[in-house]
């Protein structure tokens, strides 16, 4: 068996089984971050190896003493350089976190550890997580393996490159507007977007924001179904977290989707897009076609979504950073500068007209969704770019007028709570990856997982690994 590019799952009952040991794991690991990660630097604050190797003799340990056991049990994971984890640094990306030790574990890293997985370091993320391309004056640049020259996105960059170079199995990520599809659609790999809720957000300053989502990412959409069945379900410190079966997500994604209604938008009725992304993601309409499914074109009315969106992040982002940004304002990108400051003079007329507007949007969505199940769409409104841009000035002839507008495809879906995947959908002329978006009704995870483990098992672009890996 090929451990590195070894599915999540099949992994993990390997190691049940005793087929493989946990320290056979770990090393087979260490030794792909070894080789590779000095080049992409995707994994950060990394523990020394014989500590890792250590953790996996004890998780070996555990099999043999018959020890009850959590689903990921022997898989090396990372965490996202946001979250909070006992034992690593939560930089955030900013040097003003460089040497923060947390104290306690934010739920996402507690069920991760309590699922059986073995940390060993952290993902590389953007300055807090800001903008979807990763780098920071911390740990510096992660490179996107398929062409080094580019970027992994973000925020979840270090993740989505560890997965697609084989130095992880399986990873978590979060999405705020588009943190865990955009680096999977750059980096040939697969995460979903929960619907809000669905994977609880805490600790979190703000928890009745109603936007921002955590979740799993992996090589293949049933590992990543297999994340959610060790991260999904209620949890009582974040009012948002809604009852569910985690197990739920372990069952057989096979089904026969004949007949089934998918909405056709890939521009979300008219965003600009880059050529080379529609050249890609068209031709797909004929795998939908071949499932099956009855393909229209139709898209639901946004509104003015990008007022909604942008007046939540500022906001929240204003709310979150305001003191640490009087203080130490030279230590901060100008983007995030920008941010921080654009939520400085709402007042609270307008952050409660676009909490009324979202609801607005939302229930205009649902009842699109009643007559489609799916609606399909571009991840990204362009490729990979250049990894010394630090965002797309202009798409398709059109100038972009501030550090997250390239990202409408992916925000404008954050803002209506719904499930959303990014699947791998082929590559541009120049071998640079392309995702497809496939958005699903509210609370339905499983349904979207299932329609794009259909699209991928037809298409097998998600096969095709990075060159030299």
């Amino acid at each position: 068996m090929d451990v590195i590019f070894a599915s999540a799952r099949e992994l993990a009952q390997q190691i049940r089984s005793r087929h493989v040991s946990c320290r056979e794991v770990m090393s087979a690991f260490l030794a792909q971050i070894a080789r590779l990660n000095p080049q992409l630097n995707a994994i950060v604050a990394k523990l020394d190896d014989d500590v890792c190797l250590a953790l996996a003799d004890t998780a070996d340990a555990a099999l043999g003493a018959g020890v009850s056991i959590g689903p990921l049990h022997g898989l090396p994971t990372a965490f996202k350089d946001l979250e909070a984890a006992v034992g690593f640094p939560q930089s955030k990306g900013s040097p003003l976190f460089r040497t923060v030790m947390p104290e306690a574990d934010s739920v996402l890293v507690e069920r991760i550890r309590r699922a059986g997985a073995i940390p060993i370091g952290k993902t590389n993320v953007p300055e807090f997580g800001m903008g979807s391309q990763t780098y920071n004056t911390v740990y510096g640049t992660t490179l996107n393996p398929y062409d080094r020259t580019k970027t992994a996105g973000g925020s979840s960059g270090g993740a989505a490159v560890a997965l697609a170079a084989g130095m992880l199995p399986i990873a978590d990520g979060g999405d705020l507007g588009g943190s865990l599809r955009n680096p999977a659609n750059f980096n040939n790999i697969v995460a979903l977007r929960p619907s809000v809720g669905l994977v609880p957000v805490a600790p979190s300053p703000i928890p009745f924001l109603g936007v921002s989502t955590k979740g799993a990412m992996a090589r293949s959409v049933a590992d990543v179904a297999f994340g959610l069945s060790a991260i999904a379900g209620a949890d009582a410190r974040d009012p948002q977290s809604w009852e569910s079966d985690p197990q739920s997500f372990a069952a057989p994604l096979d089904r026969d989707w004949r007949g089934t209604r998918v909405a056709w938008a890939i521009d979300l009725g008219g965003l600009p897009l880059d050529r080379r992304v529609r050249k890609v993601l068209e031709v797909q309409r004929q795998t939908f076609e071949d499932l099956g499914c009855i393909v229209e074109d139709a898209c639901p009315d946004f509104g003015n979504v990008n007022e909604i969106f942008l007046t939540l992040r500022t906001w929240a982002s204003w709310t979150t950073y305001k003191d640490l940004l009087a203080q130490h304002r030279s230590q901060f990108k100008p983007d995030a500068v920008w941010d921080i400051e654009s939520g400085a003079h709402l007042t609270g007329e307008e952050i409660g007209r676009a909490l009324v507007q979202q609801g607005q949007l939302m229930e205009r969505v649902r009842a699109f969704h009643e007559k489609y199940r799916f609606l399909v769409c571009a991840v990204n409104q362009v490729p990979p770019f250049d990894a010394s841009e630090p965002w797309p000035s202009s798409i398709d002839g059109v100038k972009m007028e501030n550090y997250v507008a390239w990202m409408k495809t992916a925000y404008w879906i954050s803002t209506t709570c719904c499930p959303a995947i990014s699947v791998p959908a082929g590559f541009t002329d120049d071998a640079l990856p392309v995702g497809i978006q496939i958005v699903g009704r509210y609370r339905q995870d499983f349904e979207v997982l299932g329609i794009a483990h259909a699209f991928e098992q037809a298409t097998g672009f998600g096969k095709r690994r990075p060159p030299g890996v």
